[in-house]
């Protein structure tokens, strides 16, 4: 069994790294970080014209019709470097249209993602709640009642994918930001500017049902780990490259034994979370049983993996790596907004044994 990407996806993904590596980055990072836009807007539109927004939509609705494996090795990329950009987003959102919209939803939405023109944002944080809590969202009669918050790329946002409460469980709804409120949220990240969406009788559209949407969470959490992959990968080789130039002592401090120790243990945390995430990718092309168990674990060795690197990353830094001039600060504070984006390393450690139990208990 081969769980490594296909020629296509490898292309596709050298295709974005070259557009990112050239216009992304830390440089990039730190203009949106020190101004007042919500996103670069510039670097969206390369990412438009180069067809990354259309890869996952279908051709039907303007769209590439790639394979979830595009949407995994897309999700490495844009973490890798940090573009300032709603992409991963708006590829959530997507998926969320993918998996459980309507054909007439699918024909009303997609074509805006595929063309750039519509951006979308996932909206299920209420505080410190899990994904799988029943959110205080309420929906009655076609409107939602409640509010959102931190949601990534709310400010840049005109379309949310917005959780609520159901009667089997969290249920996803379709809603214009046209009919709500939107304001700044503050968070550690301050390169993914992140907004509170209040919803007062706001109109919605209802998008599939509570078993789609735990369906989704599974799909979700395959292609965040891919993000916390590129961010982790990017962190270590700051680390590495600082490590073979800094001198100390008459040595660079990358022949110490104690640095080679640090690297060697991120580069392996890194490797184990890889191995889950393709694991995690083989099984949402294919639709696998063995979905619900391996985005769990992808979720949860990516998670342990970013948060290693990053902060290594910082120690090995020494004290310049704690100052606002460092570029540093952007892998630690990517990491700690990953490790919220959807529910804590806890819940998906939890989901995973829970998902090993059932898989094990209809073995018997």
């Amino acid at each position: 069994m081969n769980f490594d990407f296909s020629d296509d996806a490898r292309a596709l993904s050298e295709s974005a790294r070259r557009m990112l590596s050239q216009h992304a980055g830390p440089d990039a990072a730190r203009r949106i970080m020190d101004s007042d836009a919500p996103y670069d807007t510039a670097l969206w539109r390369q990412v438009v014209d180069l067809g990354l927004t259309a890869a996952r939509v279908p051709e039907a609705h303007g769209g590439v019709g790639l394979s979830p494996e595009e949407s995994c090795v897309l999700a490495e990329e844009f973490g890798r470097s940090l573009a300032p950009v709603p992409f991963l987003s708006t590829l959530l959102a997507t998926e969320a249209l993918l998996l459980a919209g309507t054909e007439a939803q699918q024909a009303k939405y997609l074509p805006g993602i595929a063309d750039g023109s519509t951006i979308a944002c996932y909206a299920w944080g209420e505080g410190a709640n899990s994904p799988a809590a029943i959110p205080a969202t309420r929906a009655a009669g076609g409107k939602l009642t409640g509010t959102k918050s931190p949601v990534a790329d709310a400010l840049a946002a005109s379309l949310a994918v917005v959780t609520a409460a159901g009667e089997d469980g969290p249920t996803f709804w379709l809603v214009d930001l046209k009919d709500a409120a939107v304001a700044p949220a503050a968070t550690l990240d301050l390169v993914r500017k992140h907004g509170t969406i209040t919803l007062e009788g706001t109109p919605a559209e209802p998008l599939g049902t509570a078993a789609d949407y735990q369906r989704f969470l599974d799909r979700a959490a395959v292609i965040l780990a891919f993000e916390a992959i590129g961010t982790a990968s990017a962190a270590m080789e700051m680390a590495v490259g600082y490590a073979r130039d800094r001198v100390a002592f008459g040595q660079r401090i990358g022949r110490y034994q104690g640095v080679k120790h640090k690297c060697a243990d991120m580069y392996i945390k890194l490797e184990l979370a890889r191995a889950h995430a393709l694991y995690g990718a083989w099984a949402f092309a294919a639709d696998a049983d063995e979905l619900r168990h391996a985005a769990a674990a992808a979720r949860a060795a990516s998670l342990d993996a970013v948060r290693f690197a990053a902060e290594e990353n910082v120690q090995l830094h020494g004290g310049i790596g704690f100052t606002w001039e460092s570029n540093c600060q952007f892998y630690y504070r990517r990491a700690r907004q990953l490790s919220a984006s959807l529910g804590s390393r806890a819940f998906w450690a939890d989901r995973l044994v829970r998902a090993l139990e059932q898989r094990n208990r209809a073995a018997a």
